[in-house]
């Protein structure tokens, strides 16, 4: 599951809104909205992150939360280290081979290192 999709399914659960619902009413499949939500699907379209937006009629702070976990949320994602010094591309290539080994624990305190030195992204990880 993607942060996205866990946005999502949290509030379909918080609104007792169905998947089927949802999805006839943003103009998708259920088994799309499914894949969306699970991670299966690559980055939802712009136009259907606002149409999720205005469906959960969310606004100001909350939306803009919502379309950063959209575009932070590509299940496949590809590092370009072209460029880079070698430490970044062994990190990148490291990291790739042992991130489904790594705990939640461990996945929150690489997130709040990549924080202290990125801070824009510190409120979507609320």
């Amino acid at each position: 599951m993607t942060p996205f999709g866990e946005k999502i399914r949290a509030l379909r659960k918080d609104r007792g809104v169905t998947m089927k619902q949802m999805a006839k009413a943003i103009g998708v499949s259920a088994p799309y909205l499914s894949a969306l939500e699970n991670g299966k699907r690559g980055l939802p379209s712009w136009y259907l992150v606002q149409r999720i937006i205005a469906y959960f009629n969310v606004i100001w702070d909350e939306a803009e939360d919502i379309a950063e976990l959209a575009r932070l949320s590509h299940p496949r994602a590809v590092i370009d280290t072209s460029g880079l010094s070698p430490r970044a591309t062994e990190l990148a290539n490291r990291l790739a081979g042992s991130i489904s080994r790594l705990s939640e624990a461990d996945l929150r305190e690489h997130l709040q290192l990549l924080d202290q030195s990125d801070p824009v992204d510190e409120k979507v990880k609320e």
